[in-house]
């Protein structure tokens, strides 16, 4: 997976305003938060991807893997493949939903520009402890009921996926009842052959 392939550009201007600043190239070089994110999330796919390996994958399904192991692996595949996308596609939608972006580079901006600042900053009060409460409850309200709702979502998905795997068991379950069928009507067959060779084979 690329991580944060896409803020190259970002990255670039980052470097080039550090430059024309005269900041401290290590500064100027430093990721953004955005960039950080998407190395995060990648790292994250990546870490559970390695979790669901295909080894633990074949360990559930033993049997039928024992039965059919190219269709487990194609099994396998497009469970990975699929639950791939849909994270991407969640992690994407929060991030559009919550203006991630925006509030990533407003992030970077007053930090760049904090950093000449030799006062604290002014607080209306003059108590940092209301002034922090004031600013910070309405967002960290805010941001639960985000929580929430991202939270009934992902309870929903999962009864989904729940129901998709054991859609997938019965599924396995019945290709083994069907293979069991085929034996035995196969020793069914070879036993009547059998005796019916053993029938000519009488003596007259």
């Amino acid at each position: 997976m690329a991580a944060a392939g896409g803020d190259g550009g970002a990255a670039a201007a980052a470097e080039r305003d550090g430059a024309e600043g005269g900041g401290d190239p290590a500064l100027a070089a430093a990721p953004s938060r955005a960039q950080v994110f998407t190395t995060v999330v990648d790292t994250f796919l990546e870490k559970l991807v390695a979790a669901g390996s295909y080894h633990r994958f074949v360990n559930c399904y033993r049997c039928f893997y024992k039965l059919q192991p190219e269709l487990t692996r194609s099994i396998y595949d497009q469970f990975i493949s699929q639950l791939q996308t849909s994270i991407k596609e969640e992690i994407q939608e929060v991030k559009n939903e919550g203006n991630l972006e925006g509030l990533f580079s407003s992030l970077d901006k007053i930090v760049e520009e904090a950093k000449d600042r030799e006062e604290p900053a002014w607080r209306p009060s003059g108590i940092p402890e209301q002034d922090i409460r004031s600013t910070m409850v309405p967002y960290l309200l805010k941001h639960r009921s985000h929580l929430r709702r991202v939270l009934r979502e992902k309870e929903e998905e999962n009864r989904k996926v729940a129901e998709s795997v054991l859609m997938g068991r019965d599924r396995i379950a019945e290709l083994q009842r069907l293979i069991e069928a085929h034996q035995q009507a196969w020793q069914a067959i070879s036993k009547e052959q059998r005796e019916l060779i053993m029938t000519f084979q009488e003596p007259q």
